[in-house]
């Protein structure tokens, strides 16, 4: 079992809070790079004024920022594998998985499946409102875009699901002994985590339902796989379409992608269909690979 795995390491909740703070420190440690660059454009008056959407834009290119933008998420990875290793003597495989090796089908199935929304949902949008989408691709920004995506875009996914799937959720049940309070807790976290992006500043903290949401199923979907591969390759086939497909003015991610939304967003549009899409995507993984005892696997006790 996979939250289980936690009683086999040194699961002291003081352990869990050094931890935090060297993950942390680790993604402070990535910032810094970005922040020179900042500070070399606009100086220090300049830097003072910056705030979370500008700082998207004010090196003026995109793949440069993004570039920037990713590198704490390979810093604070490197800090879970050196907490993982050295506070709790716990190997990535018992962080990752309750299988015996890392299953890669798993990872490579919930990436396409995911990718595959992403598509259908970008060209159908692109298709019945034609006026919101601006054609923007350009081949020489692109490759260097598709680059970055490739290599950081997966480390960033997955520093997320370490995080949050992974570290959070079995060091919370190693000390609450069940599986609903890391759930919820780590569901709600998450949510937390998005709570300064640009899409909340334009839609409003009603948005946070859409990060919430979305944990929620990223945990479900570890809880009932006994494992996080598929959330690993879900969130990474996401976060590599939409980077290389779209982007908009208003979210957090600025990218040399092939279509630019100019469209007004509403948040009943996004909320309804993600409900929907979980919804399937849910059926479907527990018919392949043949999820039951929901319950137990969800809200059950362990010792």
């Amino acid at each position: 079992m996979f939250i289980e795995n936690v009683l086999k390491v040194k699961n002291d909740w003081w352990r869990y809070f050094i931890g935090c703070l060297v993950i942390f420190i680790g993604t402070q440690i990535g910032s810094i790079p970005f922040i020179i660059a900042i500070f070399s454009k606009v100086g220090a008056e300049g830097a003072s004024k910056i705030d979370q959407t500008s700082m998207m834009t004010v090196l003026e290119d995109s793949n440069l920022t993004l570039f920037y933008f990713l590198i704490p998420y390979l810093f604070g990875f490197i800090g879970i594998v050196l907490v993982t290793k050295f506070i709790h003597n716990q190997t990535l495989l018992s962080l990752t998985t309750s299988r015996k090796k890392i299953d890669f089908s798993k990872i490579i199935n919930s990436f396409l499946v995911a990718c595959l929304i992403i598509l259908i949902t970008t060209i159908s949008g692109y298709l019945m409102f034609p006026d919101n989408y601006i054609y923007n691709f350009k081949l020489k920004p692109f490759l260097i875009l598709s680059l970055i995506v490739i290599f950081l875009i997966p480390i960033q996914t997955s520093w997320e699901e370490y995080v949050f799937r992974g570290y959070l959720m079995q060091g919370i049940g190693g000390i609450i002994k069940n599986k609903w309070i890391p759930l919820l807790t780590t569901s709600l976290l998450f949510g937390f985590l998005h709570y300064w992006n640009p899409e909340v500043m334009k839609l409003g903290p009603f948005l946070l339902i859409h990060y919430v949401t979305t944990g929620l199923f990223l945990g479900i979907v570890t809880l009932m796989d006994k494992g996080m591969e598929l959330a690993l390759g879900f969130h990474a086939g996401n976060n590599v379409l939409i980077a290389l497909l779209v982007t908009a003015d208003w979210t957090v991610l600025q990218t040399n992608s092939v279509l630019i939304s100019i469209g007004e967003p509403e948040l009943f549009s996004l909320l309804v269909p993600l409900f929907i899409i979980y919804s399937i995507v849910l059926v479907y993984f527990s018919k392949k690979y043949n999820w039951k005892n929901w319950k137990e696997n969800l809200t059950g006790r362990f010792n």
